[in-house]
């Protein structure tokens, strides 16, 4: 409502009664409407404020609207007057129990009746199309919007070729590079942002180049890890330029910030995971923590029986599908013959499965997965984005999944969590969005990578291609 420069704000006072219903939410949703209910009532001490509104200090004011052309008695809406396309609405969406009907009411009350031009501001699509069916104009709120974020667009092409920048040089300066591992050129810098990753090659042949990184002040320089290697499990090697990007930047530990744009099956939940695996292993970093945006379709989170991590486990299943992949180290079929398999101790009983009458089946036996040592030590934990507001994470490195579904609001509320020594990777697809209250253009991982570009301490990478299967790349493609 700050936002509109010299523009009179209008609220309909219908606003007021929704934001009611989301104050008790233990929700960011719930924090942002106590926000909203505190700065209205700073803005407006006295009833006579109200009803004459307040200047702004961006020069416009702001006002709350009670429609006088609507009244409730008897247990009904009635009319009490109206101007034509007052009655055009009534005609229209006659049912004023419903709010959104309500809001328009005042909507065209407010056009009919002021002389300035009525625009009304919604992120509500729905409520914008009812609007230009009454002749109203009626606009997206677009403060939060990257707009001209090439990436976006970019990322979401239904094709797997690596779409990165080039900087041709001549083929003694590539080999130069290559084999010293950096290059100082100030005028070419002028085309890149720091920590932007970038193809070197050689403008005498057609090769494949020497994959690189913007460091800021006009110095290039080679990449420095390509793969990633688990103590007692797997080691990795990336399969793509995508991937030599990220394995970069995920263990430069000047780099404490990283966004990543991804489609299903490009590996950037199990590169992000490894490389945080193998680091808090090293020693680099105290702990991993990992949450996943919720977005369900059915109950929330919260039904869920159980702990935090048993809540949370159906929602990051892909990032324990990742560690269970990479912790489990590959054996010998003969490891097995005449073995009986690993059990779980749970107080020096052996855990069973639920639904049998003495607790556990005969001869059943349940094997611990290999994360699960991680969980007791404390050395990985599971976090809820709900129960982040004022924390403070140090020497920590933090995967959030899903950034995609964040709202600004819960990114910046994420980023700014971080302590010293502690890094955040936001991963995400841009083209698997459920959250109903932003899209490619206003999401948190977005607005993130727009507002924080070019700052030493973050780097962003794309990632084009996929490698989980011929199948799901096509998949991900054409479907």
């Amino acid at each position: 409502m700050f936002q509109f420069q010299e523009n009179t704000v209008w609220i309909p006072v219908e606003v007021l009664e929704e934001l009611d219903k989301f104050k008790p939410e233990n929700t960011t949703r719930g924090a942002n409407a106590r926000e909203v209910h505190r700065k209205l009532n700073e803005r407006f001490p006295s009833s006579s404020q109200m009803q004459a509104g307040v200047d702004l200090p961006n020069g416009g004011q702001l006002r709350v609207c009670l429609n006088p052309q609507v009244r409730f008695e008897r247990g009904e809406w009635r009319q009490v007057s109206g101007s034509e396309r007052f009655e055009r609405a009534r005609s229209l969406f006659p049912d004023f129990s419903r709010m959104d009907n309500r809001i328009l009411a005042v909507a065209a009350h407010l056009a009919d009746t002021e002389t300035l031009p009525t625009i009304l501001v919604t992120k509500d699509l729905n409520l914008q199309l009812k609007a230009r069916a009454l002749g109203l104009e009626a606009q997206d709120y677009k403060t939060d919007r990257v707009e001209d974020d090439q990436d976006i667009r970019r990322t979401q092409k239904q094709s797997g070729v690596e779409d990165y920048k080039h900087l041709q040089l001549p083929g003694r300066r590539v080999q130069a590079f290559a084999s010293e591992g950096h290059i100082e050129l100030p005028e070419e810098a002028q085309n890149f942002i720091t920590n932007e990753y970038l193809i070197v090659g050689s403008s005498d042949s057609h090769g494949h180049g020497v994959p690189a990184r913007y460091c800021g002040g006009g110095q290039f320089r080679t990449l420095r890890r390509d793969h990633l290697s688990i103590r007692g499990g797997r080691s990795l090697q990336a399969l793509n330029l995508g991937q030599h990007f990220l394995l970069d930047a995920l263990y430069d530990p000047e780099i404490t910030l990283i966004t990543v744009y991804g489609k299903a099956g490009t590996g950037k939940t199990l590169l992000t995971v490894g490389a945080a695996l193998e680091q808090v292993q090293n020693s680099e970093y105290e702990k991993m923590l990992i949450t996943r945006v919720i977005m369900p379709t059915g109950k929330d989170i919260g039904y869920l029986p159980g702990r935090l991590e048993e809540k949370m486990q159906p929602w990051l299943q892909p990032a324990y599908d990742a560690l269970e992949h990479l912790l489990a180290r590959p054996r010998k079929p003969e490891q097995f013959e005449k073995k009986r398999a690993s059990t779980r101790k749970s107080g020096g009983v052996e855990a069973a499965p639920k639904g049998y009458p003495n607790g556990r089946a005969e001869g059943a036996i349940v094997k611990a997965k290999p994360y699960e040592p991680l969980l007791q030590s404390g050395l990985l934990e599971v976090e809820a984005i709900t129960h982040i507001r004022g924390r403070s994470i140090p020497r920590s490195i933090f995967i959030v999944d899903e950034a995609q579904q964040l709202t600004p609001h819960e990114a910046k509320t994420l980023v700014t969590r971080m302590g010293r020594g502690s890094k955040i990777i936001l991963i995400g697809d841009l083209g698997q969005i459920d959250n109903p209250y932003v899209d490619a253009h206003t999401n948190g991982l977005v607005y993130t990578r727009h507002r924080l570009q070019g700052q030493a301490f973050m780097a962003h990478v794309n990632l084009f291609k996929g490698e989980r299967s011929p199948m799901a790349e096509v998949a991900a493609n054409l479907m």
